[in-house]
């Protein structure tokens, strides 16, 4: 999710967290994630270009998550994300995830075929309903 519509969440509901966990390319770091954008420009799927690579598909920790938690006291959260692996991630580590919000955007002509992969491949919970210009 883009941090500027995580921001603006908070702000309508007066309270929450936004973590940032450094984890770029789904834990496979910023190098790797330039090679597999390579290999994405070249027809791969986000999900191929990583196993192309010799990578997981991802390789994302949530442990830390849960240090911050505890520092904070939150043993509660509602949990903005279309990820099922986030709330399950979270909940193995003995968060309670009392909602999960949606994140509903409409896919423009950019980004499709990779929300298309996040929604076959990761099962995300996406509805890929209007398009935008």
């Amino acid at each position: 999710m883009r941090n500027d519509l995580g921001f603006k969440r908070i702000a309508t509901e007066g309270r929450g967290v936004l973590l940032y966990l450094r984890q770029e390319g789904r834990g496979i770091g910023l190098l790797n994630k330039l090679k597999a954008y390579q290999l994405q420009d070249g027809g791969l799927d986000t999900v191929d270009a990583n196993l192309a690579l010799g990578l997981e598909v991802d390789s994302r920790s949530y442990e830390y998550c849960r240090f911050m938690f505890n520092h904070f006291g939150i043993q509660t959260i509602r949990l903005i994300t279309n990820n099922p692996e986030k709330v399950k991630a979270l909940e193995d580590y003995g968060l309670s995830v009392t909602e999960r919000v949606a994140i509903d955007i409409a896919p423009r002509e950019a980004n499709r075929r990779y929300l298309d992969t996040k929604r076959s491949k990761f099962g995300h919970l996406l509805s890929l309903g209007k398009k935008q210009d």
